[in-house]
């Protein structure tokens, strides 16, 4: 596959996910109740229950709680950028997690995409009015986009399949922070935490003994 086929594909996701979320925002002004857009569905259904309200069933609270979980598990995968190149450190547990970070990469990710199809699929049937699953369509488009890349990286020789995939994650970012919000704050400071705790162990003395 040549250079520039490569990156088609991505490039349909990226329009697909940004006229999702030109949607959300023209429906966002038929919705406007003070909601902020960085606040996750934890925090609204809070909001929602300190006004009196009836808090959400059961299965909404454990399909956002899935939610949730795919975002940390999304970020663990994501880590492993930061290892790739580490493979070789002077630190030895810095090698070690990036070994077993190779290992499960690929199972984090597909973990990632099934939860978050459970959760998706979950609030498109009880709640396909919520102006608000633009976003986590817009997230999905460019998730699903990434875990085909990451499916197909050893299976067509282009050393661009490597380079879209990770780009398209990094894209992830920004539309989980608006769909997620507190939580994906969260866990991409954790993310960048892991960066600042590889820098610091490889200036340690003595780290590869």
């Amino acid at each position: 596959m040549k250079t520039k086929k490569v990156w088609i594909p991505a490039i349909i996701a990226a329009v697909a996910a940004v006229l999702l979320l030109a949607y959300y925002f023209y429906t966002s002004s038929f919705h406007s109740n003070g909601d902020h857009l960085l606040t996750s569905p934890e925090e609204r259904a809070l909001s929602v229950h300190s006004h009196g309200e009836e808090r959400p069933e059961g299965g909404a609270e454990i399909f956002k709680f899935l939610g949730t979980l795919a975002v940390f598990l999304g970020a663990a995968s994501f880590s492993w950028v930061w290892f790739k190149k580490k493979m070789k450190s002077p630190s030895v547990l810095v090698r070690k997690t990036g070994k077993c970070l190779y290992g499960v990469h690929k199972l984090l990710g597909w973990i990632t995409l099934t939860i978050v199809t459970a959760h998706g699929l979950y609030f498109l049937i009880t709640k396909p009015d919520d102006h608000k699953i633009f976003t986590g369509l817009s997230a999905f488009t460019i998730l699903l986009m990434i875990a085909g890349y990451g499916f197909f990286i050893k299976r067509i020789r282009n050393k661009r399949m490597r380079v879209v995939h990770r780009y398209l994650g990094i894209l992830w970012a920004p539309l989980l922070l608006l769909h997620a919000g507190g939580s994906a704050i969260v866990a991409i400071i954790a993310t960048l935490a892991v960066w600042a705790v590889i820098r610091m162990l490889e200036r340690m003395p003595r780290s590869s003994s």
